[in-house]
């Protein structure tokens, strides 16, 4: 990849942060029963800390997807795009298994798919383009910790 282009990039970042948006405006009412109903598990951050972080980790999916999007093609690049679109609908569908419905054990399964999604889905930008990869990790560590907060509030709930 010689020459970055923007618009992709901009696309990108629009696309997944909508979706981000769509599922938390989705889920908005089972979040504020959440706030006030649920025992939390040692290190829950603060409720605000959730839309800022996942906000940046959306901006970053959406650039290595479009970094992915302007390498030439390949079965690789065709993979790690496909392997992004999976992980984002894993990713909009767990916050409605686990604030609107509520479904603590089912979205912890869930969530542990979604970690080795991502994973699998960095492993496969990694062959593509090593930067569009680098950039995902502070998503698998979230998501990680996400799987702490969400075996914590099953096991507490």
């Amino acid at each position: 990849m010689k020459r970055y282009r923007w618009a992709p990039c901009v696309l990108g970042v629009l696309l997944t942060e909508a979706v981000g948006g769509l599922s938390g405006w989705l889920a908005r009412d089972g979040i504020e029963r959440y706030a006030g109903a649920i025992v939390k598990p040692p290190l829950s951050p603060p409720g605000i800390v959730f839309p800022i972080v996942w906000g940046i980790l959306f901006a970053l999916m959406g650039v290595g997807a479009a970094r992915i999007w302007l390498c030439p093609p390949s079965a690789l690049r065709t993979r790690g795009l496909v392997l992004f679109a999976v992980q984002l609908a894993f990713n909009f569908f767990w916050s409605i298994l686990f604030f609107c419905l509520q479904n603590f054990g089912l979205a912890l399964l869930w969530l542990a798919v979604l970690w080795g999604l991502i994973l699998w889905m960095i492993l496969t930008f990694q062959k593509v383009d090593r930067p569009a990869a680098r950039i995902q990790v502070p998503y698998l560590l979230w998501a990680g910790f996400a799987a702490y907060l969400n075996f914590g509030i099953w096991a507490l709930n």
